[in-house]
């Protein structure tokens, strides 16, 4: 699975103005829901099965990285949003570090194992630190994007 069948340009948020977790996930998935008119859900329904989702364990996953990620029944395909916090944002993750790129990952109930590639490939091309490091000096939608499929073919 390629990071461009994961990941739009329109829904990169490259600068987070969230200063907390639960702010942080309302504010990604109201981006979501009004910028993806393909989702045809609301923002709250979003954030709702988020937060649920958040409710059996944080998706901080360390190094400055979390993975929200929900299974939504009406959801027509796999939707996702990255949004990047500059001042990072306590995020309950497991280095207990502050979260600094939030990669949601929205998946359709009946998405059998293409949620568990899709929540793969994003750990896989996060876990480089240099990369990690360059999305954070990037300030538009286009650049971050750019950088994501860049990285996508070294890997």
């Amino acid at each position: 699975m390629k990071i461009s069948n994961i990941l739009r340009e329109s829904l990169i948020i490259p600068s987070v103005n969230a200063t907390e977790k639960l702010t942080a996930l309302r504010e990604i998935s109201a981006f979501t829901g009004y910028t993806d008119q393909n989702i045809n859900l609301s923002p709250e329904a979003i954030y709702n099965a988020v937060l649920n989702r958040e409710k059996h364990g944080s998706t901080g996953v360390g190094n400055g990285v979390a993975i929200p990620h929900a299974k939504l029944a009406p959801l027509p395909e796999l939707t996702a949003c990255l949004g990047i916090s500059h001042q990072g944002i306590p995020f309950d993750s497991i280095d207990k570090k502050p979260v600094n790129l939030i990669f949601m990952l929205l998946v359709p109930d009946n998405s059998g194992g293409t949620h568990l590639k899709a929540l793969a490939r994003v750990s896989r091309l996060l876990r480089n630190p240099s990369f990690r490091a360059e999305l954070l000096t990037l300030r538009s939608a286009k650049s971050i994007y750019e950088a994501f499929l860049a990285q996508d073919t070294k890997i």
